[in-house]
Protein backbone atom coordinates (compact mmCIF):
# COMPACT_ATOMS: atom_id res chain seq x y z
CA UNK A 1 0.00 0.00 0.00
CA UNK A 2 1.23 3.17 -0.78
CA UNK A 3 1.66 6.05 1.15
CA UNK A 4 -1.25 8.27 -0.16
CA UNK A 5 -3.63 5.00 -0.52
CA UNK A 6 -5.21 5.20 3.24
CA UNK A 7 -6.51 8.73 2.18
CA UNK A 8 -7.67 7.80 -0.94
CA UNK A 9 -9.65 4.68 0.38
CA UNK A 10 -11.29 6.82 3.36
CA UNK A 11 -12.27 9.71 1.40
CA UNK A 12 -13.12 7.44 -1.90
CA UNK A 13 -15.80 5.47 1.15
CA UNK A 14 -16.92 8.50 2.61
CA UNK A 15 -17.87 9.95 -0.68
CA UNK A 16 -20.03 6.89 -1.37
CA UNK A 17 -21.68 6.87 2.05
CA UNK A 18 -20.36 8.37 4.80
CA UNK A 19 -18.26 6.56 7.34
CA UNK A 20 -19.91 7.81 10.15
CA UNK A 21 -21.96 5.38 12.29
CA UNK A 22 -20.49 2.28 9.86
CA UNK A 23 -18.09 -0.65 10.92
CA UNK A 24 -15.59 -0.66 8.87
CA UNK A 25 -13.01 -4.02 9.04
CA UNK A 26 -9.59 -3.90 8.38
CA UNK A 27 -8.22 -7.36 7.44
CA UNK A 28 -4.27 -7.30 7.70
CA UNK A 29 -2.38 -5.10 10.24
CA UNK A 30 0.86 -6.25 8.84
CA UNK A 31 3.20 -4.16 6.36
CA UNK A 32 2.87 -6.74 4.00
CA UNK A 33 1.63 -10.15 3.46
CA UNK A 34 1.85 -13.70 5.90
CA UNK A 35 4.21 -11.30 7.85
CA UNK A 36 3.89 -10.52 11.49
CA UNK A 37 5.58 -7.25 11.56
CA UNK A 38 3.42 -3.85 11.89
CA UNK A 39 6.28 -1.60 11.75
CA UNK A 40 5.15 0.86 8.73
CA UNK A 41 2.44 -0.60 8.30
CA UNK A 42 0.02 2.11 6.51
CA UNK A 43 -3.52 -0.35 8.00
CA UNK A 44 -2.97 1.50 11.38
CA UNK A 45 -2.91 4.72 9.28
CA UNK A 46 -6.29 3.79 7.41
CA UNK A 47 -7.92 2.95 10.67
CA UNK A 48 -7.15 6.51 12.55
CA UNK A 49 -8.35 7.64 9.41
CA UNK A 50 -11.18 6.05 9.38
CA UNK A 51 -12.12 6.69 12.55
CA UNK A 52 -11.18 10.32 12.46
CA UNK A 53 -14.51 9.96 9.87
CA UNK A 54 -16.83 8.49 12.59
CA UNK A 55 -16.54 5.02 11.97
CA UNK A 56 -16.23 2.04 14.26
CA UNK A 57 -13.35 0.16 13.32
CA UNK A 58 -12.52 -3.20 13.69
CA UNK A 59 -9.07 -4.73 13.28
CA UNK A 60 -7.55 -8.11 12.35
CA UNK A 61 -4.55 -10.12 11.62
CA UNK A 62 -3.47 -13.76 12.06
CA UNK A 63 0.34 -12.81 12.66
CA UNK A 64 0.29 -9.74 14.29
CA UNK A 65 0.08 -9.80 18.22
CA UNK A 66 -1.57 -7.00 19.03
CA UNK A 67 -4.34 -7.10 21.84
CA UNK A 68 -6.34 -4.83 20.15
CA UNK A 69 -7.42 -6.79 17.32
CA UNK A 70 -10.16 -8.96 17.47
CA UNK A 71 -10.96 -12.45 15.88
CA UNK A 72 -11.40 -12.41 12.06
CA UNK A 73 -14.66 -14.23 12.93
CA UNK A 74 -16.20 -11.11 14.88
CA UNK A 75 -14.98 -8.49 12.07
CA UNK A 76 -17.09 -10.17 9.18
CA UNK A 77 -20.25 -10.44 11.42
CA UNK A 78 -19.81 -6.90 12.74
CA UNK A 79 -18.47 -5.24 9.60
CA UNK A 80 -20.64 -3.30 6.97
CA UNK A 81 -17.04 -2.78 4.95
CA UNK A 82 -14.24 -4.88 4.39
CA UNK A 83 -10.69 -3.72 3.61
CA UNK A 84 -8.44 -5.99 2.80
CA UNK A 85 -5.18 -3.99 3.88
CA UNK A 86 -2.18 -6.50 3.93
CA UNK A 87 -2.58 -9.79 1.23
CA UNK A 88 -2.61 -12.85 3.85
CA UNK A 89 -2.92 -15.82 1.67
CA UNK A 90 -5.16 -16.57 4.86
CA UNK A 91 -7.47 -13.86 3.19
CA UNK A 92 -7.83 -15.55 -0.11
CA UNK A 93 -10.72 -17.81 0.32
CA UNK A 94 -12.19 -15.30 2.59
CA UNK A 95 -16.61 -15.56 2.89
CA UNK A 96 -17.98 -12.31 3.39
CA UNK A 97 -21.29 -11.92 4.40
CA UNK A 98 -22.32 -9.27 1.48
CA UNK A 99 -20.00 -6.64 2.94
CA UNK A 100 -18.73 -3.99 0.51
CA UNK A 101 -15.20 -5.02 0.10
CA UNK A 102 -12.13 -2.98 -0.85
CA UNK A 103 -9.52 -5.66 -2.48
CA UNK A 104 -6.98 -3.32 -3.68
CA UNK A 105 -4.72 -6.59 -3.71
CA UNK A 106 -7.00 -8.35 -6.15
CA UNK A 107 -6.83 -11.18 -3.44
CA UNK A 108 -10.01 -12.90 -3.90
CA UNK A 109 -9.67 -13.26 -7.93
CA UNK A 110 -12.40 -11.15 -9.09
CA UNK A 111 -10.45 -8.01 -9.93
CA UNK A 112 -9.24 -4.59 -7.89
CA UNK A 113 -12.46 -3.24 -6.18
CA UNK A 114 -12.67 -0.05 -4.70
Amino acid sequence: MSEGLPGYIVDHLDAVRPLAGRTIGILGMAFKGDSDDPRTSLSYKLRKLALFRGAKVLCTDPYVPDSKLVPLEQVLAESDTLILAAPHRAYSGLRTNGQTVVDIWNLLGEGIRL
